[in-house]
């Protein structure tokens, strides 16, 4: 049987709405500060012998209290991340395979090696000529059970070497990097900004040589691999690229990255991804509509917890241990 949320210590999911910028593992370490030190989720006689030794730290120490998360997010992303505590570590993996849903902005003109503005721009292209219409018409051959080819430029192995190793020396690939099986549930155009944002390609981009590195890899398994430049021609080089945002429910497993990126391609252009927000992940979502949804706790919360818990209630809690209390589920 579960403890009582109230009487502690207790094992427990509970979203974060992770920040865009750190990455997951730094957000899990913050929160863990807290945590390893909350009567919440530690045993009393725990804290008191912690706090009788603060500076014994020795190799073979145990953790007073397990904690991980339930699937990355890359540093540019934001949204849920579902956290788990002591046993709810155990129920982790089924977070890795759950619906999932994002939102996420795409920027035409350019791709770049990671899919997305964290990386380098790897060829431009022309974007003037996509309209509205034909991207919702393009979205079409998206949406049910697909079939995607993760990034060249990603940590998957092939042989025994990571797949960027091939593109970065290129070394041609051994075979076609295997296609995955994914279930794309809904995806809609939610918002089309055209060029009235502030986003923009990354300013770092491949030299010739890199260029022709990636399309050594990629040629030895697709002859048709071409990575050449093709600016856009007709439009003023000062003014902003297209970009929109998309929403979508896709199965586990599933690379939101890619889908921005063979979208482009399928509209005679180049894109990647410039935000990335997870609304949904499991039961746990951002704005919380269907039965047996839970919320998630603002990292803002967290933050302040960080510089200063402040004051405790009359049960001996903090304002983030309250906040987490309101949104946990007891495991």
């Amino acid at each position: 049987m579960p403890k009582d949320a109230q009487s502690g210590p207790i094992s427990a999911l509970f979203g974060v709405v992770k920040p865009s910028g750190p990455t997951s593992m730094a957000v899990v370490n913050d929160v863990k500060q807290l945590v390893a030190n909350s009567p919440l989720f530690v045993e009393e006689s725990k804290l008191a012998e912690k706090a009788k030794n603060p500076g014994k730290r020795g190799r073979f120490r145990r953790d007073a209290v397990k904690i991980g998360q339930g699937g990355t997010l890359d540093p540019l992303a934001d949204g849920v991340l579902v956290i788990g505590v002591g046993k709810g570590t155990k129920k982790l993996s089924e977070f890795l395979d759950c619906v999932k849903e994002y939102r996420t902005t795409c920027l035409l003109g350019c791709e770049t090696d990671t899919y997305d503005s964290e990386g380098k721009q790897v060829r431009a292209a022309p974007w003037h000529h996509v309209t509205r219409e034909q991207v919702e018409k393009a979205l079409e051959q998206f949406r049910g059970e697909i079939e995607q080819v993760p990034p060249i430029f990603s940590a998957l192995k092939m042989d025994g070497m990571p797949l960027y190793d091939y593109a970065r020396q290129g070394i041609p690939l051994p075979r076609p990097i295997e296609r995955r099986k994914v279930t794309v549930h809904e995806l809609e155009l939610v918002e089309w900004l055209g060029s009235d944002h502030s986003f923009r390609p990354p300013e770092k981009k491949f030299s010739k040589e890199e260029q022709e590195a990636m399309e050594k890899a990629l040629k030895s398994v697709d002859e048709s691999v071409s990575i050449k430049d093709e600016p856009d021609q007709e439009v003023p080089s000062e003014k902003a690229p297209t970009a929109f945002v998309l929403r979508m429910k896709v199965s586990g497993g599933t690379y939101v990255r890619c889908i921005v990126h063979d979208l482009a391609h399928a509209l005679g252009s180049a894109g990647h991804v410039v935000t990335l927000t997870r609304s949904r992940q499991g039961r746990f979502a951002l704005e919380p509509k269907e039965e047996g949804d839970r919320a998630c706790v603002p990292w803002e919360v967290f933050q302040k917890a960080l510089v200063d818990q402040g004051e405790v209630d009359r049960e001996g809690r903090t304002e983030w241990e309250r906040e987490v209390l309101a949104k946990l589920e007891v495991v």
